[in-house]
C-alpha cells in the first residue's frame, strides 16, 4: 500500500489546513462577519443523498463535509480524512479520518460514509444520484443500484470507527476528486431513522460542515450559523451564511445593488457589460463548467418527430449561437457545438462539422432537412418548449422559438416553476426542455456520463457505441480520444441542441474574500471566506 497525506498537494507532510480563511497582511476584519448569497429556485432538499441541484450542492457543501474539499482553484484538499493510502493496482483506498464531530457533538465515524453511501445506492432511497456510484466504479455499484445485490455488498466498509475501505472495480484517475461530491458526503444515521424524511428541517437536521442549519423558509431563505462543533471552527470566519431565494434575476440584481444581497453569481442576461462598467470592482465573469442545451424526449412518451434523426439536426442547426451568447447573454459564454464544457481539465475538442458553418449555411441545411423529414408549409412540424421559471430562460426560449419559425416550425412555449420542471424531466413530460448540466467534478466523464444509457439522461437517448466508449475509458489509460469520440457520436446522432457552456458574470460586494475565483467548478465554502473593512 502506497500512503499519502493530505495537504494541497495530497502528497508530503502533514500541513495546517490548506484553505481556511486566512487575512492577508494589512486587512483588517470587518465588524460583521455574514454572507448573504442569492439563488433563483427554492432548496428542492437538503439530503445530501437526494439533492440533484446545483443551489442544492452549494448550500450543503456549507452543512456536511465528505473526505475531501476543493480549494480556490478546484483542487482536491482534506475535508474529513486526513491521509489515505492506495494499493498497488489501485483498487482499493483506505481513509484515516481525523477527530470530527457532528453539530450535536456525537463523533464522525467511518460507518456514516458506509451508511451514507450504502443508502444512496439502495434502490429503497430512490437517490436520483444513485448512478453517481456507479461513476466512481465502487466495486458492485452497478449491481446494488439494480437491486440484485445488497447494499451491504457495496465496496466500502469500517475497518474501525476511524479508517474507511472502499474498494473499486478499476483504477480510477478522477476517484479522489468525486470525493467533494455532496452525494459521498457522511449523514447521521440515528437522526435519518428517528426522524424519517423531516431529519432535514431546521431544529432536527444535524450536519457535520463547517454551519448548521437555524432556519429554512422554502422559497424564501436558508439560514446557517457557524458549527462549534466543526474541527476547524477556530479558523472560520464567517459567522453566518444566509441563501435568499429571488425566482427574478432582475430583481435579485435591485436587492444586490440595495445590499441586501453580497454575492449574485448569475447576473440577468444582457446587463453584464453595464455592471462591469458601473461596478468595476464588483462585476467578474469566470468560466464555469455547465452545458445549456434543449433536451429532446426520445422515450416512448415523446413526439414521433424527434425519433427522426433528420429532424433533430435541422433543429440544433438552426439555433444561432453566436446572437445568444453575443446579443442575449453577453457574460463571457461561449457558444457551444458538443456538450463537454471547454475547460475542463484534459478534455479534447472533438470534430464537429456544424461548428465550422457559417449560419446562413446551418439554416439552409436545416430547412432541406426538414423538407427530407416531410415537413413544410401543408405539414408543419409543431414542438412544445419546456423551461423553468427565469427571465433569462425565457429569453433564450423566446430566441429559439424565433430561430426555429425561420425553417418552417411552430413553437408553443411552456412555463413551469423549477421543482413541477425537473418532475417533468424526469417523467419524460416534455417535448423538448431547456436544460443544463454542471460538472459534478473536473474531467469529461462527469458530462457525458449523462447521456449513457441508464444514466441520468432525461431525454432517454441510447447509443450501444457511445456506451461502449464510456465503458472503455472506465480502465483506459488515455481516456481522452475516447471521450473525444464519445462527443462525436453524442453530436452525430444529436442527442440534444448544445447551446451554450456557461461563464459566470457575477456581482460579489467588493470587501468579500476568499471565494473561489480560478475554480471552474466554482464549489465554494464559506468557512475560507471573510469579509474585510472599508
Amino acid at each position: 500500500m502506497k500512503k499519502l497525506i493530505l495537504t494541497t498537494a495530497l502528497i508530503g507532510a502533514l500541513a495546517a489546513p490548506a484553505f481556511a480563511a486566512q487575512p492577508t497582511e494589512g486587512e483588517k476584519l470587518a465588524e460583521k462577519q455574514e454572507l448573504n448569497f442569492w439563488i433563483l429556485d427554492a432548496l428542492k432538499t437538503l439530503d445530501p443523498g437526494k439533492n440533484t441541484d446545483r443551489e442544492g450542492s452549494d448550500a450543503l457543501r456549507q452543512l456536511f463535509e465528505g473526505l475531501m474539499n476543493e480549494d480556490v482553484t478546484g483542487a482536491v484538499v482534506p475535508g474529513v480524512a486526513e491521509s489515505y493510502e492506495v494499493s498497488e493496482d489501485q483498487k482499493t483506498y483506505t481513509f484515516k479520518l481525523r477527530d470530527a464531530k457532528w453539530s450535536n457533538g456525537d463523533p464522525v465515524t467511518a460507518n456514516d460514509f458506509v451508511y451514507a453511501w450504502r443508502r444512496v445506492a439502495d434502490p429503497a432511497t430512490a437517490s436520483e444520484y444513485a448512478w453517481f456510484m456507479e461513476l466512481m466504479n465502487v466495486a458492485n455499484a452497478t449491481e446494488v443500484t439494480k437491486g440484485e445485490k445488497k447494499p451491504e455488498e457495496l465496496g466500502i466498509k469500517a475497518i474501525d470507527d476511524k479508517t474507511v475501505e472502499v474498494t473499486l472495480i478499476a483504477p480510477t484517475p478522477y476517484f479522489l476528486k468525486t470525493l467533494a461530491h455532496p452525494a459521498t458526503f457522511p449523514v447521521p444515521q440515528k437522526v435519518i431513522e428517528a426522524e424519517g424524511d423531516n431529519w432535514t428541517q431546521a431544529g432536527k437536521l444535524v450536519s457535520n460542515g463547517a454551519y448548521k442549519l437555524d432556519q429554512h423558509d422554502l422559497g424564501v431563505q436558508a439560514v446557517m450559523s457557524r458549527n462549534e462543533n466543526y474541527w476547524d471552527n477556530e479558523h472560520t470566519v464567517l459567522n453566518m451564511v444566509r441563501f435568499v431565494t429571488v425566482n427574478d434575476q432582475n430583481i435579485g440584481l435591485t436587492r444586490y445593488l440595495a445590499g441586501e444581497i453580497d454575492w449574485m453569481d448569475r447576473t440577468p442576461a444582457g446587463q453584464f457589460p453595464r455592471l462591469l462598467q458601473e461596478y468595476p470592482d464588483q462585476a467578474i465573469s469566470v468560466p464555469d463548467a455547465c452545458s445549456y442545451a434543449y433536451l429532446f424526449n426520445m422515450s416512448d412518451k415523446g413526439p414521433e418527430s424527434l425519433k427522426d434523426i433528420r429532424v433533430r439536426q435541422a433543429l440544433s442547426y438552426a439555433v444561432d449561437r453566436d446572437i445568444i451568447v453575443d446579443k442575449v447573454l453577453q457574460g463571457g459564454q461561449r457558444p457551444a457545438y458538443w456538450w463537454t464544457h471547454w475547460a475542463v481539465e484534459g478534455f479534447q475538442q472533438p470534430d464537429i462539422e456544424m461548428a465550422g458553418w457559417t449560419q446562413a449555411e446551418r439554416v439552409e441545411k436545416a430547412k432541406a432537412l426538414l423538407a427530407e423529414a416531410g415537413y413544410g408549409p401543408d405539414n408543419p412540424l409543431k414542438l412544445t418548449i419546456q423551461y423553468n421559471t427565469s427571465d433569462d430562460h425565457k429569453k433564450l426560449a423566446v430566441a429559439v422559438q424565433q430561430f426555429w419559425k425561420q425553417i418552417g416550425v411552430q413553437v408553443e412555449l411552456a412555463n413551469y416553476e423549477w421543482k413541477v420542471h425537473t418532475d417533468r424531466l424526469q417523467n419524460q413530460d416534455f417535448e423538448v426542455a431547456r436544460y443544463a448540466w454542471c460538472a459534478d467534478y473536473n474531467e469529461a466523464s462527469t458530462f457525458l456520463d449523462y447521456f449513457r444509457t441508464g444514466g441520468y439522461n432525461n431525454g432517454k437517448w441510447s447509443n450501444a457505441e457511445y456506451d461502449k466508449l464510456l465503458e472503455e475509458a472506465k480502465t483506459a489509460a488515455d481516456t481522452g480520444p475516447l471521450y473525444k469520440k464519445a462527443e462525436e457520436v453524442l453530436i452525430g446522432d444529436m442527442a440534444m441542441v448544445p447551446v451554450y457552456h456557461y461563464a459566470k458574470p457575477m456581482m460579489v460586494k467588493a470587501d468579500l474574500r476568499g471565494w473561489p475565483k480560478e475554480n471552474v467548478m466554482n464549489d465554494w465554502y464559506a468557512k475560507d471566506m471573510y469579509r474585510v473593512a472599508q
